[in-house]
């Protein structure tokens, strides 16, 4: 297997629900680290939303793997940020059999 391109300069970040002080929470993005990857986009699709249409592109976003239960693994209900760009993460997998590297199934949503 010959090494990724990773290319582009990502930020992983967690959600956190922080008090809001009238009994509910606020929900906040925290920065957890930042990580070079590789995105490859999938093939586009568009569904009506509520009040507007959006378009939704999968993506696989490849980056150095880290141990389970590191911060700088993704998993999940995380997102990657560049920019203005958020990619949230709907899984994680082992890119290559040695371990090197994840892949990152994410969905950028942009309204149209």
């Amino acid at each position: 297997m010959t090494a990724p391109r990773l290319n582009r300069k990502l930020v992983l970040e967690e959600a956190q629900r922080t008090p809001d002080g009238a009994g509910g929470s606020t929900l906040t993005w925290v920065a957890l680290g930042v990580l070079w990857a590789r995105i490859d986009p999938g093939s586009g699709r568009e569904r009506a939303g509520e009040f507007v249409t959006v378009s939704t592109v999968p993506y696989r976003i490849t980056v150095r793997a880290a141990p389970e239960g590191a911060p700088s693994r993704p998993k999940p209900e995380q997102r990657l940020r560049e920019g203005g760009r958020v990619f949230r993460i709907t899984a994680v997998t082992e890119e290559d059999a040695a371990g090197h590297y994840l892949t990152c199934f994410a969905q950028e949503e942009v309204p149209a």
